[in-house]
C-alpha cells in the first residue's frame, strides 16, 4: 500500500527536526519546505495527501499559500498558529484550511487530526441521504430532523445550518461561511443572527442545551459538530 504523503511547511528548523522523524515513525512519507514559495512548489509538484503548514513564513503569509493551493487541490490542510493569532485562524478557515493546531502542540494530537483529516478526505462515494448523530437523525430525502423516534419541526434557516453543520462532520465552520452560506454575503458579519439560530438548534436538539454535546462551539471561531458520525 502506497504510503501517504504529508507536506510540513513551517520555517522554525526544530519543529522540522521534531516533525519530520514523528510523521515517518508513523508510516507517513514526508516532504518539507521552509518558505510560501517552495511550498507552492512543492504542494503542486509532489502532490502530498495533506499539508501542515505555518502561518508565519519568511516570504509571505500562510493564507497565501492556502489560497493558491486551493485553486487546484482539496488536499487537507491544517494550519500551526500561535494562541494569540486567533484572527489569523478565522482568516485561514475561510480561505479553506480544515483545522489547525496551536503552538505548543503534543505530537500524539497533531498525529489525531492528521488522521482524522485523512479520513474524511478517503474515496468519495455517493452522499447519504441520512446521517446519524447519536439520538439526532438527518433524513435529507425527507428534509426532517428526528430525535429519538420524534421528528422536531426545524425552520428553514435551522435546517440549513444543521444540515451544513453535518455535512462537515467534526470540521470547524467559521462564522463568517455559515453567515454567507445560510444568510448570503451582505450578512458576512452578523454574528448574533448566527447565535440565534444555534441556541434554538440547541434547544430542540441537545438532551442539555446548557451543556451542548452535539454543536460545539470553537471559542471566537465558529462551530462544529461533534463526532462521531454514525453509520
Amino acid at each position: 500500500m502506497m504510503q501517504q504523503r504529508i507536506l510540513v511547511v513551517d520555517d522554525e528548523p526544530q519543529i522540522q527536526r521534531f516533525l519530520k522523524p514523528a510523521l515517518l515513525a508513523a508510516g507517513f512519507d514526508v516532504e518539507t519546505a521552509g518558505s510560501a514559495a517552495e511550498a507552492k512548489r512543492l504542494a503542486a509538484t509532489r502532490a502530498p495527501d495533506l499539508l501542515v503548514l505555518d502561518l508565519g513564513l519568511p516570504d509571505g503569509d500562510g493564507k497565501g499559500v492556502i489560497e493558491t493551493i486551493r485553486a487546484f487541490s482539496a488536499m487537507p490542510i491544517i494550519v500551526l498558529s500561535a494562541r494569540d493569532q486567533e484572527t489569523e485562524k478565522i482568516a485561514a478557515f475561510d480561505m479553506g484550511a480544515d483545522d489547525y493546531v496551536e503552538k505548543p502542540f503534543g505530537i500524539g494530537e497533531l498525529l489525531a487530526r492528521i488522521r482524522a483529516a485523512l479520513r474524511h478526505a478517503g474515496p468519495q462515494q455517493s452522499q447519504p441521504t441520512e446521517r446519524r448523530f447519536g439520538r439526532v437523525l438527518l433524513d435529507l430525502a425527507h428534509r426532517r430532523v428526528l430525535v429519538g423516534d420524534e421528528p422536531v419541526h426545524l425552520t428553514p434557516k435551522e435546517f440549513e445550518l444543521f444540515d451544513l453543520l453535518a455535512a462537515n462532520p467534526d470540521k470547524v465552520i467559521t462564522h463568517r461561511q455559515a453567515l454567507i452560506r445560510i444568510w448570503g454575503p451582505a450578512h458576512g458579519e452578523d454574528v448574533q443572527y448566527l447565535r440565534v439560530v444555534i441556541g434554538q438548534l440547541r434547544a430542540k436538539l441537545e438532551e442539555d442545551p446548557k451543556n451542548p454535546r452535539l454543536i460545539l462551539n470553537e471559542a471566537g471561531v465558529g462551530y462544529r459538530l461533534a463526532p462521531p458520525l454514525a453509520t
